[in-house]
C-alpha cells in the first residue's frame, strides 16, 4: 500500500487501532436517529457522549474527548446535511471509517392532553421538517416550524415543559423515552426514506478494502472558468471510477467560490482510484481525503474493462519495458 500518491498525502495503514474501551460522540440527546445509528456500531461497554449539534459532536473527537463520532451526512429526501459537510471541509481533518444507514419515519408527539387542534407550532430538526412538509401542509396547514438541534431535543424540551411549540416531530423511540403522547405515527412525505450516517475518527487506521467500498473527498476548484467542473469529473471518467454522490458547498469567506463533496465507488488502495486522485490533485487547489470505508449496502463495485489493478500494473510494466529495450 502506498502512503502517498504524487503530492497527495494519504493516511498510513500500518499499526493497529487503539484497543481501550471506545467512546463515541453523537448528535444528541438520547433518542435521536443518530443514537439509533450509533447503537448499530458501538459495543455495549462503550461510553457515549450526546452533543448539541453535528459540529459539537465532531469537535469532541477532534479534541480527543472521544475516539469516534457518529453524525448524519445525507438523507434520501433532502440530500446532504450541510452542518456535517461544512465541518468536514474546513475543520481539523477527520476520517470516515464506516457508514450506517437508518430507515426514517417520524412521530408527531405532544404532552398528554394536547390534541391535534391545539398544535400551532412544531419543534424538530430542519431536515425532519423538510421530509414532512407536504404532510404538514395537508394535515396542519397553519402549523409553523420551530427549529431544534435534533428531533430528540425537540421531544426532550417538550417533555420538560418548554412552551415554544405544542408538538414535535421525533422518532417513536424518543416519543416513548420522554413520556409523550403520539398524535400521528409514520409521518413522512416519502415512505421508505433513509438517512445515512458516518462514523468518524482522527486520521490514522484505514479500513482494509473489501471490494464493496466508498471513498469520500472534498475538493475546491482552482478558479471559476468554463469547463472547470468538467475537468474535475473527467479525472474520474477516464479511470472508470463511478461517483455515487457529488454536492457543491460555498467556500466560507469567498463569495462565488464553491467546493465539492464527493463519494466515489472504490478504495484508495485500488489503482484506478489512486490514478483518479492524482488527476484531481493536479487540477484542483485543495483536495481533502476523508477516508475509504465499506459500503453499508455491501454491494460490490463494478470495475470497467481496462481499469482493474492488474490492467494498471500491466500498463506500467509495458512502459517500464520501453527503457530496457536494446
Amino acid at each position: 500500500m502506498r502512503t502517498s500518491v504524487g503530492r497527495l498525502r494519504l493516511p498510513k495503514t500500518k499499526g493497529k487501532p487503539m484497543t481501550d474501551t471506545p467512546s463515541y460522540a453523537f448528535l444528541g440527546p438520547v433518542g435521536t436517529f443518530c443514537h439509533q445509528a450509533l447503537s448499530q456500531v458501538a459495543p455495549p461497554e462503550a461510553t457515549i457522549v450526546p452533543c448539541a449539534g453535528e459540529r459539537a459532536a465532531m469537535d469532541a473527537t477532534r479534541s480527543g474527548r472521544t475516539r469516534y463520532t457518529v453524525v448524519p451526512i445525507e438523507n434520501s429526501v433532502e440530500g446532504g446535511v450541510t452542518a456535517t459537510l461544512d465541518s468536514l471541509a474546513w475543520g481539523k481533518r477527520l476520517q470516515i471509517v464506516r457508514e450506517i444507514v437508518v430507515p426514517v419515519s417520524f412521530t408527531l408527539a405532544a404532552r398528554p392532553g394536547v390534541t391535534l387542534d391545539d398544535v400551532e407550532r412544531i419543534g424538530t430538526h430542519s431536515h425532519a421538517w423538510a421530509q414532512c412538509r407536504n404532510w404538514m401542509t395537508d394535515t396542519l396547514p397553519g402549523a409553523q416550524h420551530t427549529p431544534t438541534t435534533s428531533t430528540a431535543e425537540a421531544a426532550r424540551l417538550l417533555a420538560e415543559g418548554y412552551d415554544g411549540f405544542q408538538a414535535c416531530l421525533s422518532s417513536a423511540i424518543a416519543t416513548s423515552l420522554y413520556g409523550l403522547t403520539t398524535l400521528r405515527a409514520d409521518v413522512a412525505d416519502n415512505p421508505g426514506a433513509i438517512t445515512r450516517f458516518v462514523m468518524l475518527s482522527l486520521p490514522g487506521h484505514l479500513p482494509e478494502p473489501t471490494g464493496a467500498d466508498k471513498t469520500t473527498i472534498q475538493v475546491r476548484l482552482p478558479r471559476n472558468h468554463a469547463g472547470a467542473l468538467h475537468q474535475l469529473l473527467e479525472q474520474f471518467r477516464t479511470r472508470g471510477v463511478d461517483l455515487t454522490r457529488i454536492e457543491s458547498r460555498p467556500v466560507a469567506g469567498q463569495p462565488g467560490a464553491y467546493g465539492f463533496s464527493i463519494d466515489l465507488a472504490g478504495h484508495v488502495c485500488e489503482e484506478r482510484v489512486q490514478a483518479a486522485l492524482v488527476g484531481v490533485y493536479r487540477t484542483c487547489d485543495d483536495v481533502r481525503f476523508l477516508g475509504s470505508y465499506p459500503r453499508a449496502d455491501g454491494r460490490a463495485n463494478a470495475i470497467e474493462p481496462g481499469t482493474s489493478d492488474e490492467d494498471f500494473r500491466a500498463a506500467r510494466a509495458w512502459v517500464d519495458a520501453l527503457f530496457t529495450q536494446g
